[in-house]
């Protein structure tokens, strides 16, 4: 199995999983129901001994409850990171208003549904081709928790992280993951023992596809992301918890994903 033959199953998985349509009976409106949540996905791969793991411990990466890959899974060889691009359904109804819309609502709790079981289904085809995988997010082991009294949080695995290390994007000022389709969406990764040809990096800095334009502090409804002061994820997390109460059991915002120049593309790219 190779990189080529997980992305025409990642396609085939994306299509055919019924978790990627709303269905009707969960449907917020009675319209939505149908509706895609996610185009099929970008796909990168890093090594599991690729150096750049060993910074992810430090402060102002991940922190120290990040687990390397092989803490995962022994004899962890790659790890396959999936980016999956929201539709245009989905994006364009979050463009407008202030409050989430009610299909990113569905693409951020019924979306991460389907992220679980597209994993979930992949792990399994790489199992019964003779190879281990683990899914670190789905795993018992996975944890999130303030690490001082600063209030730092740290966590065991950070997927925009194995994201940016697996090639597929850098960080914008929103500390979301601009990839070559944008940042609107979600991911997931899973560690195999699995040895796959790493993704190259075509950037060498940490925030290189952000053109600091400054439009997502502007589509901030909580004002919690400026230029001068980058992002504040407590005021960020507060104004999202105040969403899950008007909407449970939903939750959600992704206005500074949506109607930005690094919605759907990298605005770098010229």
């Amino acid at each position: 199995m190779d990189k080529q033959t997980i992305c025409i199953l990642a396609d085939e998985l994306t299509a055919g999983l019924e978790f990627n349509r709303i269905a009707a009976e969960e449907a917020i409106a009675p319209e939505l129901a149908g509706e895609a949540i996610f185009d099929p996905p970008l796909v990168g791969i890093s090594a599991a001994d690729d150096p750049v793991y060993m910074e992810m411990k430090m402060p102002e990466a991940v922190g120290k409850l990040f687990r390397f890959p092989g803490e995962w899974l022994a004899g962890a060889k790659s790890v396959v990171s999936f980016f999956f691009p929201f539709s245009e359904a989905v994006r364009s109804s979050n463009r407008i208003g202030e409050m989430p819309s009610p299909l990113w609502l569905h693409g951020r709790i019924e979306g991460q549904r389907f992220l679980a079981e597209f994993a979930r289904q992949l792990a399994s085809r790489l199992e019964k081709a003779g190879y281990c995988a683990v899914i670190p997010v789905l795993s018992p082991d996975f944890s999130v928790a303030a690490v001082d009294e600063s209030l730092q949080f740290s966590s065991a695995w950070s997927e925009r992280h194995i994201a940016f290390i697996s090639g597929l994007g850098t960080f914008g000022l929103s500390q979301g993951l601009i990839t070559e389709r944008g940042m609107a969406g979600r991911l997931i990764s899973l560690v195999t023992t699995l040895d796959l040809e790493p993704t190259p990096r075509k950037y060498t800095g940490i925030y290189q596809y952000c053109i600091r334009c400054g439009a997502c502090a502007h589509r901030c409804p909580a004002k919690a992301i400026s230029l001068e002061r980058g992002k504040d994820n407590l005021f960020c997390a507060g104004y999202v918890q105040s969403m899950g109460k008007i909407f449970s059991p939903r939750y959600g915002c992704g206005k500074c994903q949506t109607a930005v120049p690094c919605e759907f593309r990298n605005p770098s790219a010229r």
